[in-house]
């Protein structure tokens, strides 16, 4: 069995039945030989579509919203400087590392924590300190999406809530991915399996495991984010490099998305290894 389907599996037995996905060979395949695996969804291989559903629906990105956040801190070139913690960002809902009213750290701490674990406390932190209030940094956000063609994806907060007007769409999320990746330091920080962050006193110490759960298991796995929400749904932007090619795949509200990635990563590693051999793919 396939290394990274033998850790996968406890959790993931029976998903590939409950999906219906379908496995025959990609040069067999129609032209979306996934129907049922996300409410939207595009693969690319070497930058090129391979497979896409409702690419171009605005959807919920849920903390793929992140992705934008990390790669604007990583673009403010004030990683090394102590950020604060507010009293709002210490406030915040959902995916969390505790952080408390007065808290220091390294900015680079805090995109730690927003990358890896999707913590909203620390991604909020990050965007007060980068741009001085959520508010401002969320300007920044859209302002940024302008500068990468990005027409339907719309911000209204740092980390991913859901919120009337929040939206992406799969090919706009894969083109947001694939320049963050194109970062030196934004794509060193997403392959980052597990590390350890701290205050800047030494006082507290935070263990962060990357939640992207390919990384560390899927061969050739290098990023990028994972993220949930109530409407959102499961959601993945995931980038595999391997035999000199790369494949990026987004997958919007997937019941099912780590077998769901798992199977399309091979698939598409087998389409276009047979397309180089001089079979066509779809």
């Amino acid at each position: 069995m396939h290394p990274v389907r033998q850790q996968l599996w406890p959790w993931l037995s029976g998903a590939l039945l409950a999906t219906g996905l379908c496995l025959t060979p990609a040069w067999a395949a129609p032209t979306d030989p996934f129907p049922q695996a996300a409410a939207a969804y595009l693969l690319l291989v070497q930058g090129e579509p391979q497979w896409a559903r409702h690419a171009d629906i605005p959807l919920p990105p849920a903390s793929l919203t992140k992705i934008m956040t990390a790669l604007l801190a990583v673009e403010s070139h004030k990683l090394e400087e102590t950020a604060t913690v507010g009293a709002a960002a210490a406030g915040e809902t959902g995916s969390r590392i505790g952080l408390k009213p007065g808290d220091q750290l390294k900015a680079g701490d805090l995109l730690a924590a927003t990358l890896l674990m999707s913590a909203n406390d620390a991604c909020h932190a990050l965007a007060d300190h980068v741009a001085g209030s959520e508010a401002q940094f969320i300007s920044l956000m859209n302002r940024r999406a302008a500068t990468l063609g990005l027409r339907h994806t719309h911000f209204t907060n740092a980390c991913g809530h859901d919120q009337p007007g929040h939206v992406s769409t799969a090919r706009e999320l894969a083109t947001l991915a694939q320049a963050a990746m194109d970062d030196p330091a934004f794509a060193s920080l997403a392959g980052v399996v597990r590390t350890t962050i701290a205050t800047t006193d030494g006082a507290r110490r935070f263990q962060l495991d990357n939640k992207n759960e390919l990384i560390g298991r899927y061969p050739g796995a290098v990023g990028v984010k994972s993220g949930f929400t109530a409407k959102a749904g499961k959601c993945i932007a995931a980038a595999v490099n391997r035999d000199g090619r790369r494949v990026l795949l987004v997958l919007l509200n997937a019941p099912d998305r780590w077998w769901t990635a798992v199977s399309m990563l091979d698939h598409a590693f087998g389409s276009t290894q047979v397309s180089r051999a001089g079979t066509p793919a779809p």
